[in-house]
């Protein structure tokens, strides 16, 4: 999924897989017909418990422009594993349109302030080889139980 979703950094098969079994509660795949059609994984920083970090949001091309993501992620934060998280947060990098319109989007949906920080700078952390990658913090979310947006879920 992740190779089908440019710009997203193509981690190895070990790797998704990983984030998928040790991280299943802050994980979900979308379907539809039996295809895979989107992905967000995801998990809660030992550091910053409130906050649930996503890590990447793919959506296959034919799936795009139904609001998939918002609904994955949303359906994330409904889970009684993010009971407590009053943030999301995320990295982006300056280029990624689609994603700084998703998470502007989810912001916007839950009234909620979302502030950008550089997290990563090009020249510092990855000497000019990478995008500086902005930490995006979207928050306080609306309290319900379970996460911000209760009764919603990916289909």
């Amino acid at each position: 999924m992740v190779a089908q979703c440019p710009p997203l950094d193509p981690n190895s098969a070990y790797c998704n897989l990983l984030q998928c079994t040790h991280f299943a509660d802050s994980c979900v795949i979308a379907e539809c017909d039996g295809a895979m059609a989107g992905w967000v994984s995801g998990y809660r920083p030992p550091s910053e418990p409130e906050c649930f970090f996503v890590w990447q949001v793919a959506v296959a091309p034919a799936a795009r422009g139904q609001r998939l993501g918002r609904r994955m992620i949303d359906a994330l934060l409904d889970r009684p594993s993010a009971q407590g998280v009053t943030h999301l947060i995320t990295t982006v990098t300056d280029d990624n349109v689609s994603s700084w319109a998703l998470f502007e989007g989810l912001a916007k949906q839950w009234n909620a302030a979302l502030a950008k920080s550089v997290l990563f700078d090009r020249d510092t952390h990855f000497a000019g080889a990478h995008a500086t990658e902005w930490l995006a913090r979207i928050g306080p979310l609306p309290r319900m139980r379970g996460g911000p947006t209760q009764g919603k879920t990916a289909t």
